[in-house]
């Protein structure tokens, strides 16, 4: 992999990736398709939206179908029919998402099959070998994921066990056909963050990424980590931030040098009914939507506003039919990959900071304290139901 950068705008950066047989201009957003899937699209759809690689998840797709299955088969894009670049996460974000499904010690998480109650230990030499075996062009390897708040101990051994494991996960590379990225934790410590950056880049790997945020924490504290984090890595390797796809996240994480982007954040609340336009969030469901004869929004080019009404979307969602997924998918999809393609043109004629005021400054943010309580129910539920 080899990772040009081609422009700055004060700490913005625009470049791109070489794979092995495909470019990504950055900074990107990748559409995640955890179980080979991005749940309601299918290739072409993707090609369409201009999506130029897609994330999928080695603890559920070696769960199901399996990993010698995908191998056999020829790999992940071959066997989901998608032929450009993938990403694949390495499970251990659900060492945190899985709650009492799972336990962790020095050698890797143990978990308990959601599917079936089958137990599986993923260790880190496992998470490369598997990943290997999907063909991934991106490894991420196997670290450990904490939620937020957490204790300055717990934190402190997150950083020291995701360290280990990736010496061990680097040890365990086997080729040179795909790259290996490294992960930086520490929660919102920003001694550890120093720490645990300092750690992996002596280690070296072809990227460097951000993980543990987006769990619990304030956005302005993710940002604040964000930026001291993109801080530590270094210019000339790619920068990814893991989980994050809100529009005011993404403008914001640009803006201090970040460059890849995952989250399920568009589609899970395109399927919900929730849709992105230039002036925030809107729920198709509402009242003002059941006789709207114009598009979602009037100047989007995407499938779904070229071809039909608010008032025919807010019908599919109303009636439950299944191709409002496959549409409110397309349009949020659309949205964020077309803010992505405008980011980087801004960056290249030194004009982002001006985007990004223009851009939030007429959209209007979620409240806060509904995105929290949200989480906040949502870690209530997952402890609940695993318990």
């Amino acid at each position: 992999m080899i990772f040009k950068l081609e422009a700055t705008d004060g700490r913005s950066r625009s470049g791109s990736i070489q794979t092995e047989n495909r470019t990504i201009d950055t900074p990107v957003f990748m559409p995640v398709g955890t179980q080979g899937s991005v749940k309601s699209l299918d290739p072409n759809d993707l090609i369409e939206l201009n999506a130029q690689i897609i994330l999928g998840n080695t603890y559920h797709l070696y769960l199901r179908p399996g990993v010698d299955l995908i191998k056999d088969f020829g790999g992940l894009g071959k066997f989901m029919g998608w032929d450009g670049p993938i990403l694949t996460d390495s499970g251990g974000f659900q060492g945190f998402s899985l709650g009492r499904l799972m336990k962790t010690d020095q050698d890797g998480i143990e978990f308990t099959s959601h599917i079936d109650g089958s137990r599986h230990l993923f260790t880190p030499e496992k998470v490369v070998d598997y990943q290997e075996s999907l063909g991934s062009d991106i490894v991420m390897p196997l670290d450990w994921c904490v939620e937020l708040p957490n204790d300055l101990e717990t934190l402190k051994l997150a950083v020291e066990r995701t360290t280990l494991w990736a010496k061990r996960s680097l040890n365990a590379k086997s080729n040179k056909n795909y790259a290996l990225f490294g992960i930086v934790q520490g929660g919102t410590e920003k001694s550890l963050r120093e720490l645990s950056a300092k750690q992996i880049t002596e280690i070296g790997f072809d990227g460097y990424a951000i993980g543990g945020l987006s769990v619990g924490e304030t956005k302005s504290k993710m940002y604040d980590i964000a930026s001291f984090t993109a801080d530590c890595l270094p210019d000339d390797k790619p920068r990814y931030l893991m989980g994050v796809g809100a529009p005011e996240d993404l403008f914001e994480s640009v803006a201090v040098g970040i460059d890849m982007f995952d989250c399920v954040l568009p589609t899970r609340v395109a399927r919900n009914g929730s849709l992105f336009t230039s002036k925030g969030r809107i729920n198709i469901v509402g009242k003002r939507f059941r006789t709207m004869n114009e598009p979602i929004e009037a100047d989007c080019d995407c499938y779904t506003c070229t071809n039909f009404t608010a008032s025919y979307l807010s019908h599919l969602f109303r009636a439950k039919e299944l191709l409002s997924y496959r549409l409110a998918s397309i349009h949020n999809l659309h949205f964020i990959t077309n803010l992505m393609s405008n980011m980087r043109a801004a960056i290249q004629l030194g004009e982002f900071n001006d985007y990004k005021n223009r851009f939030l400054n007429q959209y209007s943010l979620t409240d806060e304290s509904i995105r929290i309580d949200q989480k906040q129910k949502w870690l209530e539920m997952k402890n609940e139901h695993f318990s």
